[in-house]
């Protein structure tokens, strides 16, 4: 018997990089992968990864999403990779807000693709993007069937007592106003992933979890399942991020319009989004990277990584004490996998839970365990798969 093998495209649009990958199916095989840096910035880094350790990379300036992805299709037929764009069967696009609309994976209708605009309220800074990316390949691609999966998903069942906030419940009940959480695609996966390393049953486990990028957000997981998590009913709350604030005294929203006379609250909300942050804060960049090259002379870049480390301090600590222990914390994301110093750094901030890095499996920065033999709970490094997690969910759709 002849298995037809099939191409899934998985877009995954953040609010500073787009990541994709091309997967061969059913075997998912990965045949290409590709990252855009520093969207709408000086200096775009287009890059693809494809056949035997081979790369092609080019800096485009201020590349933003819908060109990014027109660019990708046209490298990948450029490259060999695939003959024709004939051999792409399905693509997938990561959606941020599903709100209590979605709770699982959908083929894209045009009712779907409505219903994620009208949701770009509680993301505004990523549905209307990711919407316009869903229409960008619908036209390139007008024959292949298009999927959302939903960043929100993996949190629709956190309890109430985390889920609600206290306002007058009439007015929570009316406007669905509650606690959706992001990044709940990778949240998702580090969870099955570490219950393999951890060679336990993902019921079994009291985790937290810490997706550190320029999006950032941490989650409680119990019993396997999501029960707390850092950002709320949009991206904008929780720790520091590359550009969001995080969390904020809404108090301080009417103080700065007064005192700076501005009349438009989508001026204020621009502000917290896009201005905000690490890049708020040093006066540098969002990039951590670049804050940290400076942090040694600029006191502004040094504060920077101290509020950001202070944050997420503050957050796994509650979750820790919330869940009463937990078995492990991960790392993951673009931050959180790739800085051993700033890995250490929110470690020794969890000192009186009995948490301890080694430092040699810490600096190595390889998947699995990096915490040190006598640490109570247990420190995994796990680079994020949300692409896999995403094609496996179209896959079960296509069944």
């Amino acid at each position: 018997m002849i298995i037809e093998m099939q191409k899934t495209l998985i877009i995954n649009a953040g609010s500073s990089s787009l990541k994709w990958q091309l997967f061969e199916m059913p075997a998912e095989t990965v045949v290409a992968s590709g990252l855009v840096e520093r969207i709408s910035m000086p200096g775009s880094i287009f890059t693809i990864k494809y056949g035997d350790h081979q790369k092609y990379e080019t800096t485009v300036d201020n590349l933003d999403q819908n060109h990014a992805a027109k660019l990708m299709l046209t490298e990948l037929q450029r490259l060999a990779i695939i003959q024709s764009l004939d051999e792409i069967t399905a693509v997938a696009h990561r959606v941020v807000a599903g709100g209590e609309t979605f709770k699982h994976a959908v083929e894209v209708t045009p009712d779907v693709l409505q219903a994620i605009k009208d949701l770009s309220n509680f993301a505004p800074l990523h549905n209307p993007m990711e919407a316009k990316g869903i229409e960008t390949m619908a036209q390139a691609l007008p024959n292949v069937k298009q999927y959302a999966v939903f960043d929100s998903q993996f949190f629709t069942d956190l309890p109430e007592k985390n889920a609600i906030y206290s306002l007058p419940y009439e007015l929570t009940n009316k406007y669905h106003i509650r606690r959706y959480g992001e990044h709940g695609i990778s949240h998702g996966y580090l969870t099955g992933r570490a219950a393999e390393l951890l060679g336990q049953s993902k019921e079994s486990l009291d985790l937290v979890t810490l997706h550190l990028g320029s999006g950032a957000s941490l989650a409680a997981v119990k019993d396997g399942k999501a029960f707390d998590t850092s950002m709320g009913f949009t991206p904008l709350t929780g720790v520091t991020m590359g550009t969001r604030a995080g969390d904020v005294d809404p108090s301080i929203l009417p103080f700065l319009m007064q005192a700076e006379n501005i009349s438009d609250p989508n001026e204020i909300m621009m502000m917290l989004n896009n201005e905000s942050g690490l890049l708020g804060v040093s006066g540098i960049s969002p990039d951590m990277r670049e804050i940290r090259a400076q942090a040694a002379t600029n006191p502004r870049a040094k504060l920077a990584i101290e509020i950001f480390v202070n944050r997420i301090v503050k957050y796994a600590g509650s979750y820790l004490t919330e869940l009463n222990g937990a078995d492990a914390i991960i790392f993951a994301g673009g931050i959180g996998e790739h800085n051993a110093p700033l890995r250490q750094q929110i470690v020794d901030g969890l000192q009186i839970f009995g948490v301890k890095l080694d430092t040699q499996l810490n600096d190595a920065g390889q998947e699995g365990v990096i915490s040190s033999a006598d640490s109570k709970i247990k420190v995994l490094l796990i680079p994020t798969n949300e692409e896999l997690a995403m094609v496996r969910q179209v896959a079960a759709l296509q069944d």
